[in-house]
This record gives C-alpha cells, sequence and structure tokens, in this order.
C-alpha cells in the first residue's frame, strides 16, 4: 500500500516490531529521524547523533548515517521500533543535513526519498512526498496511537525551515502546525 498524498492513513498493527527505511539515490545527506511523545508526555529523538536502544526506552534505534557529504547511490537508513505501547505520537523526519547547517531550502523537490514501514510479517506502508512547499526538513509520517487499538500510520509531509538543529522543540513546531 502507498499513501501518496497529504493527510492520507491506514490501520498499522503495532504489536509487531516495525522497521522503517529510507531509501535514496539523489546526491544529498538525508537524515531518517524519529521524534516521539509518550503516553505520560515525555518527548525525545531518535536521529544520528542519539541512535535509541531496542533493548531499553525508547525501543527504537537508527541505523548508520548514509549519503554523508552529499554522496549519491544506494543510501539507505533503517529504524527499528520493537515496542510502541507507551507512545502516543512516532513523527518520522527526513532533513537536509547540509541544508539545515545554514538554513537553506533542501533538495526534496529533485530527490527520490522513499519511506516505507514494515512489520515482521512484510507487511508495507510506503509514504511519498507531497508537498510543494520548500524547506529543509520535513515529517514525512506519522504514527498515531494516541487512540487505544486504532494506531494508524499518516502521510504528514509537513515541511520547516531550520537553521541549525538545536532543540527537539524546533521539530515539534513543525508538527504543531497540523495538530488541531
Amino acid at each position: 500500500m502507498e499513501l501518496k498524498q497529504k493527510g492520507e492513513n491506514t490501520s498499522i498493527d503495532i504489536s509487531r516490531p516495525l522497521t522503517v527505511t529510507m531509501t535514496w539515490t539523489t546526491a544529498a545527506d538525508f537524515d531518517l529521524a524519529a521524534a516521539y511523545e509518550t503516553k505520560a508526555g515525555q518527548q525525545g529523538l531518535v536521529y544520528f547523533g542519539d541512535q535509541g536502544n531496542l533493548d531499553k526506552f525508547p525501543y527504537i534505534t537508527l541505523s548508520e548515517d548514509k549519503g554523508v557529504g552529499d554522496k549519491a547511490g544506494d543510501n539507505v537508513e533503517v529504524m527499528h521500533i520493537y515496542n510502541l505501547d507507551e507512545m502516543n505520537y512516532v513523527w518520522l523526519f527526513c532533513w537536509d543535513y547540509g541544508m539545515v547547517k545554514v538554513g537553506h531550502a533542501a533538495r526534496f523537490k529533485d530527490s527520490d526519498i522513499t519511506l516505507t514501514l514494515a512489520d515482521d510479517n512484510n507487511n508495507r506502508v510506503s509514504v511519498a512526498l507531497d508537498t510543494g512547499e520548500s524547506g529543509n526538513v520535513c515529517c514525512m509520517a506519522t504514527v498515531d496511537n494516541s487512540v487505544t487499538h486504532h494506531a494508524k500510520l499518516i502521510n504528514y509531509s509537513q515541511v520547516g525551515t531550520l537553521q541549525g538543529l538545536k532543540t527537539l522543540e524546533q521539530l515539534i513546531n513543525i508538527v504543531q502546525k497540523l495538530i488541531i
């Protein structure tokens, strides 16, 4: 299944471990990251600087950083999510590292970024970036587990522009633009 347009969503089974894969061949240093909010209101971030932990909270981990130095080719970053029971939201971000550092627009429009979420039975959902906006960071998708037993994956495609990434709140502010 593919969520091609902003706002499209589908139910997902969070009782199984999930794998999030971001692929691209564009000559850009894109990074996969997850910001999260627990049912108790705690927020955190898993990204190349803090790759998380599968054996203890937040039960999310990120693979190695790819595309460093704007390398083209078969770039893949993988995130494993083991347990979402205590999470309200997990926001899946992509940013253009070089452009975030200098505050310029990313190369999203000319890229071939694909985000795919799969469970251990190989049930897959892909999310297409659906935005004409310019920015250097994008919340591509959200796992919404705020309603008990009704988790869903949403194509968010919300773009923002950062001048350096200094705080988690910068990313949360991008997400808050869509929360009513």
